[in-house]
């Protein structure tokens, strides 16, 4: 459904996205991981036409964006990261003038927008102005202007940022939905467990990059025999980091907030190790726990820090 191929943007001197080669199977839910400022907005925005790449191209359903951008759009829906809705007219209102926007009549605009209304959950406040909508109760609505014609391809940018839990998992379990009815969505996210929650298959993104691709199987593989601790303590020492790193099996260690994020083989066999050396330096240990490998385990493994850095 979708062939990106050598994709790179600059803006000035800065790079954005360099080289960037990937591809979506039509039916796929595809994750794009990575943290804020790692390139995925712009690699969005260029499959959009909203941006000219600098080089690569970008081919939706054999079909080029930048030589057929008409016909791509007609088969793509996009949530955006920014609300893109108007807050002086009601839910229906935005809903009909989008629909007619990609093309829909307003009598099949308006049958649509009632049943895109009732997916999204929102059929009894369809006369209320956005303007005293809560932030999750937009993005719904704001999913729902994508969804009015029907795409083949759904590309959801970071939708449930800033939004509460129950509209984030309201929008959770329509992404599901949509995807089993057949539509091929990318949602991009900053956040770990909703793309391991949704998405058959992950592209992790850093510095404009893809820096690993796969099954959440196939990425975790990578980790075999790393598994790592989380040491909370009352005070962390450069001392403290350096008796750590010298304890057989330790690969990594990683300073965080209120401890230290500790890498190593077989980390059951090193809590001891790790709990002589923190009283070794007179510092108190408030937690210690083994965590399995997973996707964030995997970013810090390879870039030396978290996600949400």
């Amino acid at each position: 459904m979708l062939q990106i191929t050598d994709l790179s943007k600059s803006f000035g001197n800065r790079m954005a996205v360099k080289g960037v080669s990937f591809h979506v199977k039509r039916g796929e839910l595809f994750g794009l991981l990575g943290p804020n400022g790692a390139g995925k907005s712009t690699v969005i925005s260029m499959i959009c036409g909203l941006l000219q790449p600098d080089q690569g191209d970008v081919l939706v359903d054999g079909l080029s964006v930048q030589k057929q951008p008409v016909k791509v759009k007609e088969k793509i829906g996009v949530v955006p990261q920014d609300i893109a809705l108007y807050g002086d007219m009601s839910a229906l209102d935005n809903l009909l003038f989008w629909g007619q926007m990609y093309g829909l009549s307003r009598k099949n605009a308006l049958k649509k927008a009632e049943d895109v209304l009732e997916v999204v959950g929102l059929a009894d406040r369809k006369k209320e102005k956005l303007a005293g909508f809560s932030g999750g109760m937009k993005r719904r609505i704001n999913i729902g202007a994508a969804i009015m014609h029907e795409p083949e391809l759904l590309i959801m940018d970071e939708p449930t940022v800033g939004i509460d839990p129950q509209s984030r998992n309201h929008i959770l379990e329509m992404v599901k939905s949509f995807n089993a009815k057949g539509v091929t969505v990318i949602y991009t996210s900053h956040y770990m467990e909703e793309v391991e929650y949704l998405c058959s298959r992950i592209a992790i993104m850093d510095e404009g990059e893809i820096i690993a691709l796969g099954t959440k199987e196939e990425l975790v593989s990578r980790l075999i025999g790393v598994s790592s601790m989380e040491l909370k303590v009352d005070r962390v020492s450069e001392t403290l980091v350096e008796d750590i790193k010298k304890i057989p099996g330790v690969t990594q260690v990683t300073r965080e907030e209120e401890g230290l994020t500790i890498f190593a083989e077989n980390p059951k066999e090193r809590l001891g190790d790790v709990v002589l050396a923190a009283k070794g330096q007179g510092v108190a240990v408030t937690s210690l726990e083994v965590k399995e490998p997973n996707l964030e385990t995997l970013f810090l493994t390879i870039t030396g820090r978290k996600l949400r850095d």
